[in-house]
């Protein structure tokens, strides 16, 4: 059964929001969090690995590490407009066989979920409530690197995210965005073998990428 913040995600991220940010995709790339993470990702070397890329979107990630030299993608993602379009972008490049997208909440599907090389949350925790299932088991799906993509947890963020929640909350949308504490989320990637290999921090986003301790 959807939990009542999956319900969120597939109004929140509708079939208009999906195509514009199809559109912005394909007429611009990435956008600059998104370039960092995979500019960071090349980096560690990808060639030859899987990619996991839960919460992908149109999945710009999936198709930079593809065009670097990645074997395959997989997508798990809840926005059924989302995961459409992200498979429509597959086809326009042409890696319909390199790419399998699922659709649903990940921490559902955990169990039927297998390793791959490479983990990637791109603004995923923000929007997701149970955060510690989340991290904890995408985590244990990381062979080789772990790239995320959050919000930092200033006083100003977690105000902003305060309005935005009650904004939903008068627009009956039960959408919520989450300003979860990066030590929290640093204590579990680190329980799980993880360590960070890379970590830069914009005006309102943290990226970092990590890579299974030996």
């Amino acid at each position: 059964m959807k939990s009542c913040q999956c319900i969120g995600i597939e109004r929140e991220f509708n079939a208009e929001d999906a195509e514009n940010e199809l559109a912005a995709y394909r007429e611009q790339g990435p956008s600059k969090t998104t370039q960092i993470l995979i500019d960071a990702l090349t980096e560690q070397g990808v060639e030859g690995r899987t990619l996991l890329d839960i919460g992908g979107g149109v999945g710009a990630i999936q198709h930079a590490l593809l065009g670097a030299g990645a074997a395959t993608a997989t997508a798990v993602e809840a926005s059924t407009a989302f995961a459409r379009a992200a498979e429509d972008q597959a086809r326009e490049l042409g890696r319909s066989e390199q790419v399998e997208v699922r659709h649903g909440d990940f921490v559902e599907l955990a169990d039927t979920v297998p390793q791959h090389d490479i983990v990637t949350l791109d603004r995923v925790i923000c929007c997701y409530d149970d955060m510690k299932s989340l991290v904890g088991l995408s985590a244990t799906r990381a062979r080789k690197l772990y790239g995320v993509v959050y919000p930092r947890d200033d006083w100003w963020a977690k105000l902003v995210a305060r309005l935005g929640n009650f904004f939903f909350w008068i627009t009956r949308n039960p959408f919520r965005v989450f300003v979860h504490p990066e030590a929290a989320v640093q204590r579990i990637l680190d329980q799980a073998g993880l360590e960070r290999v890379f970590y830069k921090r914009t005006f309102i986003w943290r990226v970092a990428v990590y890579a299974r301790k030996s």
